[in-house]
């Protein structure tokens, strides 16, 4: 189905087929005094036509605008034609006559319609190709530094905190050193006071003796005995012994300021350096002859360079073709590293082989006709076991692990994100309607998504399952006979229901343009669509050689792999130039 120039934005990737009726091939060429886009077939026989030979007849990327239909101003039954040199304004055949534009020169419109559109478009191409990409990037760097500079921030707190732990703990250290010296001394000073104490008490003692001996000597019969006694200075009364009072010690407190403690404990300063511009990649000179990114943004700049040269090509072209040994159908592919890839069919063989078709395991599997493995950023593959209801991971050194229970789920369909590791799930529940679960990179659920916002349920069978460029959720539903495509948040974008009979989808991938290509089976085509949904073209057909597709995907140099039915036959092709 052809589409108008009018339904396509002037910055949008767009595929069209041949104007002329019955007839869909790609279209190629274009005439710029019918402005009809053609086929090369039907471009020989519009030369041949005596009444259309001298046509100018150019490749579609050099086509001539076509002039809207505007009504003139002045004269609301007439188009508007012509450019009037003098005035710099458009007008119609009649107002050439009139004595406003007398001896005024005038150009043809649509020449000039063209020239503008070509402007605009180019001006256009270079915002969406260069200016918001750069500036997104920006945004995407100044995040990056608040990152930064938080975790920097955190880790001078930290570091700020661990200084004032070692001085309070050399503090604490030193007060207890000072304490304990205070304690000898005190103790010191306490055994000299209770020995002068004790020698006190023993002079009482010696002093209340003596007053008993006294006593004794106060009956008139004693005079001769205290005589003696006397003379023999037994009862002199001794001296007071001498005692001293003790020095106590001195604390003399530190002499410090809060300038002190601050050199103690450092001090944060900023340097006297000036703030370095960042830096802006320089816009390339660029073309806006049907360039392939449109309303889409660079989720991958490390491929943009590749984006800016890619566009849809003219002719799909047939690569190679693999056979794949150990199955019998080629349900789903997931494209390994090294060169290698994970083939399911109909039986519950999950095979792995090399490009030259060796097989290299065969896994027994549960996993049936969807797309019910994925290769990880990392290498491994995930898997699901629909009727034990987990996931498996197999690493590079062929380990099997289990990596996520689904509870009371099934899980049908899965896909490993290549934007951020997070792992989409399809899966269905009796009694429940079907729903897409994310989980992150070890495993964590932290999302689900099963109804649009008027709570309608979004899944019936959504037995394959990719992610865009932008974010957005493919899901290839049997039963609903749609592609449902969400937004990262899980709000319903769109949904693609076929072109003309009932649509079957089955096998789902997405391109580095951002394309969502589907297989149509059994009518023997793949459909490309745009990421917001908009019909391209019919990829392929009988015609390029293949016969009941059913699966898809895209490799690293823009390949795609298209799986079939009835056969064990992958065959590869090229779609962009």
């Amino acid at each position: 189905m052809a589409l108008s120039e009018s339904q396509i934005p002037p910055d949008a990737q767009h595929y069209l087929v041949c104007g002329t009726e019955d007839c869909e091939k790609n279209c190629q060429f274009y005439c710029n005094d019918c402005h009809h886009p053609m086929c090369e077939q039907c471009r020989d026989e519009h030369q041949k036509n005596k009444k259309t030979k001298n046509h100018e007849v150019v490749p579609y990327k050099l086509r001539k605008r076509q002039l809207p239909v505007e009504k003139c101003k002045i004269h609301p039954t007439r188009q508007i034609e012509f450019l009037c040199e003098e005035c710099q304004i458009p007008i119609c055949s009649k107002c050439t006559a009139t004595k406003e534009h007398r001896s005024h020169v005038f150009t043809d419109l649509e020449i000039v319609f063209a020239e503008k559109c070509s402007f605009c478009y180019e001006e256009i191409f270079k915002i969406r190709n260069y200016f918001e990409p750069t500036s997104q990037d920006l945004k995407k760097e100044i995040a990056g530094d608040v990152t930064e500079i938080k975790k920097i921030m955190d880790g001078i707190r930290t570091a700020m905190r661990a200084e004032a732990e070692s001085v309070k703990r050399m503090v604490d250290a030193v007060t207890s050193d000072n304490i304990e010296q205070v304690n000898k001394i005190e103790q010191s000073l306490l055994e000299t006071l209770n020995g002068q104490n004790q020698t006190i008490d023993d002079h009482l003692n010696y002093l209340s003796d003596l007053v008993k001996t006294f006593y004794g000597y106060l009956s008139p019969s004693d005079i001769k005995n205290l005589t003696s006694a006397l003379k023999s200075e037994k009862i002199l009364i001794k001296p007071i012994p001498e005692t001293s009072k003790p020095v106590p010690p001195v604390f003399s407190a530190g002499q410090h300021s809060k300038e002190d403690v601050a050199k103690l404990l450092g001090r944060i300063s900023i340097p006297n350096t000036k703030p370095e511009n960042r830096k802006i990649k320089p816009m390339e000179t660029v073309s806006t002859q049907l360039k392939p990114t449109g309303k889409q943004r660079k989720q991958d700049r490390e491929k943009s360079d590749v984006k800016q040269t890619l566009c849809l090509s003219s002719s799909v072209t047939k690569v190679r073709e693999y056979t794949v040994p150990g199955v019998n159908d080629v349900y789903h592919i997931s494209l390994g590293k090294s060169g290698r890839l994970w083939v399911s069919g109909g039986s519950s063989s999950l095979v792995q082989t090399d490009l030259q078709g060796n097989q290299l395991q065969n896994i027994q599997s549960s996993g049936g006709s969807q797309g019910y493995h994925t290769v990880t950023q990392d290498g491994d593959l995930i898997y699901t076991d629909q009727y034990n209801k987990v996931i498996n991971r197999i690493t590079p050194d062929n380990t099997i692990t289990e990596f996520i229970k689904t509870g009371n789920w099934e899980p049908l369909s899965i896909y490993s994100s290549q934007i951020n590791g997070d792992v989409l799930v399809g899966m269905e529940k009796d009694g429940e309607p079907s729903k897409v679960t994310r989980y992150n990179k070890t495993g964590t659920e932290i999302q689900n998504i099963q109804r649009d916002n008027g709570g309608q349920e979004l899944y019936s069978d959504p037995h394959y399952i990719t992610e865009n460029i932008n974010g957005d959720v493919c899901v290839s539903d049997i039963d609903k006979h749609a592609v449902v495509v969400v937004d990262k948040s899980g709000q319903h974008r769109f949904s693609y229901t076929g072109q003309r009979s009932l649509f079957n989808p089955y096998g789902i991938c997405t391109d580095v343009l951002g394309h969502i290509l589907v297989c149509d089976f059994p009518r023997d085509t793949v459909h490309l669509l745009d990421q917001d949904g908009q019909f391209l073209s019919v990829l392929l057909t009988l015609q390029q050689g293949v016969k009941y597709p059913i699966s898809v995907c895209v490799d690293d140099e823009n390949n795609l792999w298209v799986g079939q039915h009835f056969t064990n036959t992958v065959i590869v092709y090229k779609y962009l130039q």
